[in-house]
């Protein structure tokens, strides 16, 4: 009897253990992935429709914001807001899909040929992988919450928000910098 309840808390333990490294694994994944330019793994690392959604919302907000009341308080401005809203938000959906983000990547690396920022500095080698969360600061903010904050070139905070979604975890946020 004694060897089963020791199995049962082991296993627990382990499973706690893969639950609490979760984060971490998924941040190593999403390395992994920009690194190797593959959507697949990054699919599995993030959750793209709830990415989108918390994005738009952003983006929504901060032109709200610039427009101010005056803006918003006539009906030019508020169509013109609206437009905007739309436009933004299209924009938006299609950078954040596998898709979208492959093909910023893949920007990325000609740019980064083109300035011979390469792993070995020739101009047709594989360009240094892109890393947004090096150097990150990383905590808990509850049993299924995780940040992973870094800065801007300015010095801002960007907060990178891991949800976790039974045993997995996935990037389901990211708070930009106001």
């Amino acid at each position: 009897m004694k060897k089963w309840i020791a199995l049962v808390l082991v296993v627990l333990l382990a499973l706690l253990g893969y639950v609490a490294a979760g984060p971490y694994l998924a941040i190593n994944g999403i390395r992994q992935a920009l690194a190797e330019q593959d959507m697949g793994k990054l699919e599995r690392h993030v959750d793209f429709p709830a990415l989108r959604v918390n994005l738009r919302a952003q983006v929504e907000d901060w032109l709200a914001r610039k427009a101010g009341p005056d803006v918003q308080g006539n009906v030019i401005g508020s169509f013109a807001l609206s437009i905007a809203n739309n436009v933004a938000g299209r924009g938006v959906d299609t950078v954040v899909t596998p898709l979208g983000i492959a093909g910023v990547l893949q920007g990325r690396s000609l740019w980064k040929q083109m300035l011979r920022e390469t792993v070995d500095g020739d101009s047709y080698g594989k360009p240094i992988p892109a890393d947004p969360l090096k150097q990150a600061q990383t905590r808990y903010e509850s049993l299924s919450r995780f940040t992973a904050t870094t800065t801007d070139e300015d010095g801002k905070p960007i907060v990178f928000v891991f949800t976790r979604q039974g045993l997995r975890w996935k990037l389901t946020d990211i708070r930009l910098p106001r």
